[in-house]
Parts: structure tokens; C-alpha cells; sequence
């Protein structure tokens, strides 16, 4: 038996787990997704004799406060295949330096679908929004931070509109998630500046890309071709003949 200072948010790849939670015996079957919280005694182990592979996150108290400890203890494993696959594309952003504000967008919706099974008709928290709309807004500030880059958490404080109600905001207002938008703009600005015969690297630096990889891979997911690749094509066939932008 041991503890953890902070939530431990876990899915089973493969396998299964067994674990005993506040005096109670647990598992994870299927699907489910467990939640132990902070300073509850627990203990894991194989179920089965072919073992098991999770994937971890530690959640801190500022996603999940210490009122909700009671009740995890009383239902830690949680049916929610749509919770399950944002867990899994979490894991994926925090693999890939440079796609924080995907890994906090992500976070966030989890954090509040998480609070919703723990505390059912619980609101989200934040001021009423007027005028133009947080979606419109939220746009302003990230075309304007566009290179730089801004968390999440920034964006609300300077909206004053908590984090969650921002990406689904965004989200029904545009049809596409706040990061998505900023790396479909900065591909577009990307892609702009090597018809103009700047160099990749120089604009994947310019333009707030973690590296040349980073920019590679967002780069051929929304125009599916490499930088390099397309200013040498767009060269050849001079700029009567370039390839349009994604979107």
C-alpha cells in the first residue's frame, strides 16, 4: 500500500489491473478510466498472468481540489469512452515538444468532464460573457500572439472566462479547437515565406515552432508535403502555379 500526493489518473492499454482502494477491492475493466485520488491508501497488481500496460497522468489540486477525494474513493473507475480517447490524445500532445496549448486545451475538457462525474450539476466557473462573443475575442488575442504563443490558462485570466468554456467556445463558434487554429495560421504564415525563399529553419524559428521536426510534422498534416519539399515544387513551377492553402 502506498499513497500519492496528487490524483492519479490512469487507463489500461492492455491487460488489467487489480487494486485495492480505502479498505475496497477494485479493477479496471474494459474501457474504464481510474481516478485515484491524493492520500487515499491504494496497492496495483496484474489481474490476469499476461499483466498490463498503462499509461499515468498526475493530476495536481488546482485541476481536481480536495473536495472531490470523497467521492473518487466511492466510484474511482469511470465508463466514459469519450473521456478515455482525450486521456489517450493528451499523452500523444505531451509527447511532442511545442504542442503545449494542444496538452492544455486537452487537459482542461478532461479536468471538467472529470468534476462532472464527480460532482453531477457542478457548474463551470467564470464570468458572463458580453458583447462580441469570448469566441471572436479569443480569436483576437491569439492572432496577436500568434508567433509567441499564449497558455491557456493566460487567455482566460486576461478574458475572464475559465479555460474550459474557451475551447468549447471557440470550438462551436469556428468549428476547430484554439490550437488547431493557431497551427493551421502559423502553417499558413509558413507556408507564405517559403514562396518568398526564406529558409525552413529559418522560419520555423520565426514563427514560434518548438523545432524543425515540430514544424515538419504540423506542416505536412495540413498541406501533406514537407517545407522543403513544397518550396522546391512551387520554385519549379513558378508563382503562377502555387499550391493552395490548406482551409
Amino acid at each position: 500500500m502506498h499513497v500519492h500526493d496528487d490524483w492519479t489518473l490512469l487507463i489500461v492499454d492492455d491487460g488489467a489491473v487489480r487494486y485495492d482502494l480505502d479498505h475496497h477491492r477494485r479493477g479496471t475493466p474494459g474501457d474504464t478510466v481510474s481516478l485515484l485520488p491524493p492520500l487515499v491508501p491504494h496497492n496495483g497488481s496484474p489481474a490476469t498472468a499476461q499483466g498490463f500496460r498503462k499509461r499515468v497522468l498526475y493530476l495536481d489540486t488546482t485541476r481536481l481540489d480536495e473536495t472531490l477525494i470523497g467521492p473518487a474513493v466511492d466510484g474511482p473507475d469511470l465508463t466514459d469512452p469519450l473521456l478515455r480517447t482525450r486521456i489517450g490524445q493528451l499523452h500523444s500532445a505531451l509527447a511532442v515538444p511545442g504542442d503545449e496549448l494542444e496538452a492544455e486545451s486537452r487537459l482542461t475538457l478532461i479536468a471538467e468532464r472529470l468534476r462532472a462525474h464527480l460532482s453531477p450539476g457542478a457548474g463551470v466557473p467564470g464570468s458572463p460573457v458580453r458583447g462580441r462573443g469570448v469566441a471572436q475575442d479569443l480569436r483576437d488575442l491569439l492572432d496577436e500572439r500568434l508567433c509567441e504563443g499564449a497558455s491557456l490558462e493566460e487567455l482566460g485570466r486576461l478574458l475572464h472566462v475559465h479555460p474550459a468554456h474557451l475551447v468549447r467556445s471557440f470550438s462551436a463558434a469556428f468549428g476547430i479547437p484554439p490550437h488547431r487554429y493557431v497551427m493551421s495560421r502559423r502553417v499558413d504564415l509558413a507556408r507564405r515565406r517559403l514562396l518568398a525563399g526564406q529558409p525552413p529553419g529559418e522560419v520555423a524559428a520565426a514563427l514560434g515552432f518548438y523545432d524543425q521536426p515540430h514544424f515538419t510534422r504540423h506542416f505536412k498534416r495540413i498541406l501533406g508535403t514537407t517545407p522543403g519539399r513544397y518550396a522546391r515544387t512551387a520554385t519549379g513551377r513558378g508563382t503562377g502555379s502555387v499550391p493552395p492553402a490548406a482551409g
